[in-house]
């Protein structure tokens, strides 16, 4: 692809697509002092190396990116070089004012939260080896460029098509890398911190950055239960703990750690426990006074 530069406000070809920022490719073939500074953005930004050798700061961590790169630059994360130039190559780059949402995106909007959780608990800012990347920006080039019919619903569909592979990627590559107790531990962390939130197995999946049906595998393995019944043993858990407090009612605590009634909270904690709520806690009030 030849160099070209597009920026939302002066480049026609952007006109109706409000969410691209810029969309660039270029050809470095010489050093210019000063020409990389490191700052953060407000935009999602996604760049693509084409041929050379890029060594960048990343949130002030250090990266060597290669040919076929995708390195994943999320809003308020800071990119830089401590060379404070940019190194000889060539790369694109993409800059999104969002996600795609009301952007004429056709995922799904529990899929694109899926994907949103993906990409911003990734620790990994580098995709490697990611050719689809590069694939996409050159089908990307052709569609502004030319402008054919159906162009508008085209590059939609291709920006959809980058994050739903990029999320993929990210999903293999963790699972590579991540350890899983320590991933389990955050995500028991994470659910404890919002127990009144309704889970789904999709969205303690994208946490750790796993499919639906590995995710459910591995919780299984780990834990003996299934990832919602390992779940309801947190809720269970943590409203032992509310009802050690006498100044919260049993109504309060159903709410407070996930349930959907004091009735359905009543029921689950007898099931596990052989105690209604209200007798656990008279228990606990007897065995204080006994000491």
């Amino acid at each position: 692809m030849n160099q070209f530069l597009l920026q939302q406000g002066s480049s026609k070809e952007l006109n109706a697509f409000p969410h691209i920022i810029e969309f660039a490719l270029k050809k470095n073939t010489s050093i210019h002092l000063d020409s990389f500074r490191s700052g953060a953005s407000d935009h999602i930004r996604l760049f693509y190396i084409i041929d050379g050798k890029f060594d960048w700061q990343i949130q002030q961590k250090p990266y060597s990116l290669y040919p076929d790169d995708l390195a994943i630059i999320l809003p308020g994360q800071t990119l830089g070089s401590d060379k404070g130039y940019l190194d000889i190559g060539s790369l694109c780059w993409l800059h999104l004012d969002t996600y795609p949402a009301s952007t004429g995106s056709k995922i799904q909007t529990g899929e694109m939260s899926t994907v949103r959780k993906i990409l911003d608990l990734n620790a990994m800012p580098v995709v490697s080896k990611f050719r689809d990347a590069g694939n996409i920006f050159q089908d990307l080039k052709s569609e502004l460029f030319n402008q054919h019919l159906g162009f508008h619903t085209r590059t939609n569909a291709l920006i959809d098509q980058l994050f739903i592979l990029l999320a993929r990627v990210l999903t293999q590559q963790n699972n590579l890398q991540r350890d899983f107790p320590q991933a389990f531990l955050k995500l028991e962390n994470t659910l404890r911190s919002s127990l009144s939130h309704q889970w789904t197995v999709e969205e303690m999946a994208g946490l750790v950055g796993l499919g639906s049906t590995a995710f459910t595998e591995r919780v299984k393995g780990f834990t003996g239960f299934s990832p919602l019944n390992y779940l309801i043993t947190i809720r269970i858990s943590e409203a032992i703990k509310l009802l050690k407090r006498q100044d919260i009612n049993v109504t309060d605590i159903a709410l407070e750690t996930g349930f959907y009634s004091s009735q359905h909270f009543a029921t689950t904690f007898k099931k596990l426990t052989g105690y209604t709520p209200s007798q656990f806690r008279k228990n606990i009030i007897s065995q204080n006074n006994l000491q």
